[in-house]
């Protein structure tokens, strides 16, 4: 069985985080995001990388400091109220 997982600009791009997503690839190419998965920190380089549920992403966003936890995968760029479903804040 494996889990359910999506690329790393995909979730950021559904999650609303960032307005498209060439954007989202880009942002993820320049290495501004990090990812924590059991324990383990690294920075992403690559936008395919996958993430899932319970994965946490730390990255800047409008000045601040972001640390979210993806609690679900998006299946469309929803409202802003759907996307809220996609992470909790840290």
């Amino acid at each position: 069985m494996s889990e359910a997982r999506q690329r790393v600009d995909v979730w950021l791009f559904q999650a609303r985080f960032l307005k498209s997503r060439a954007l989202a690839a880009r942002f993820v190419s320049d290495g501004q995001v990090r990812l924590e998965r059991a324990g383990l920190i690294s920075r992403l380089e690559k936008p395919a990388h996958p993430v899932q549920p319970g994965d946490i992403l730390s990255f800047a966003h409008g000045g601040l400091i972001c640390r979210v936890e993806i609690r679900a995968l998006g299946v469309r760029r929803g409202p802003a109220a759907e996307a809220r479903l996609l992470y909790e804040l840290r």
